[in-house]
């Protein structure tokens, strides 16, 4: 699927044009969530997902989104990330939104994301946040 807009940027499911490199050190070196992850971490989240990418005129790559999801009852929304220079424009919102109607066919029971300050940025494309959060948990990795 790939998806154009009048503003030059468009929008990519296509995995192979993912510029590897580049999401690794976004992620590794710039993203707070995933600070010090490894590219064989990368290489494989990516492997094990549904990707997005946005590229700009020139085809470099501005943004990555990555989707975990069985495709029948639950998905997670997972390193959104819109490179610096291109912040400001929508592009998160568009990856937030792609995500939304990539998955909508799927009629999941839930697609679950965490941010610690993008809120805005995913209520305008639907997400709310949890009605009982008291029912999550998690399982934390062994000391």
């Amino acid at each position: 699927m790939i998806r154009s807009r009048e503003d030059g940027y468009e929008l990519s499911m296509d995995p192979d044009r993912l510029d590897v490199a580049l999401v690794h050190r976004w992620l590794s070196t710039e993203a707070f969530w995933a600070l010090g992850r490894s590219r064989e971490t990368v290489e494989q989240s990516i492997r094990g997902s549904v990707n997005f990418g946005i590229y700009d005129t020139a085809g470099c790559q501005v943004a990555y989104a990555r989707v975990v999801t069985d495709r029948a009852t639950f998905a997670w929304l997972c390193d959104v990330y819109v490179a610096p220079a291109h912040r400001g424009k929508g592009l998160g919102t568009r990856l937030a939104g792609a995500v939304r109607d990539h998955l909508a066919p799927y009629k999941l029971k839930r697609v679950l994301l965490a941010t610690r300050d993008a809120h805005e940025v995913y209520v305008k494309v639907g997400f709310v946040p949890v009605p009982d959060p008291e029912n999550l948990m998690i399982l934390s990795p062994a000391p």
